[in-house]
């Protein structure tokens, strides 16, 4: 069973919460409840398809790309000369 609930809030706290539901793409109702269920130990047990792909998509942007400004694949050959050139001053002593 669940409750509706009305609440009154400042304009910066309803900009706050819109802009982090915005972000996490979902809507404000969701955003609090979620939050205050996170909160209070509250949550659900089985989220519903949708909450799924919503957090998979919540996750989802915080992955990225790094570029290094160099090609750092997991072939031999190059581990091996880039360990040449780091330690193969101490080889030759």
């Amino acid at each position: 069973m669940s409750q509706i609930l009305t609440l009154e809030l400042s304009d910066e706290a309803y900009r706050a919460l819109h802009q982090q539901a915005e972000t996490a793409g979902v809507s404000i109702s969701e955003w609090i409840t979620t939050s205050l269920e996170q909160q209070y130990g509250l949550q659900k047990k089985q989220q519903t398809e949708a909450e799924n792909v919503a957090a998979r998509q919540r996750f989802r942007h915080h992955a990225g790309a790094i570029d290094l400004g160099y090609a750092t694949g997991a072939d031999n050959e190059s581990i091996d000369a880039d360990l040449m050139r780091a330690y193969g001053h101490q080889l030759e002593k």
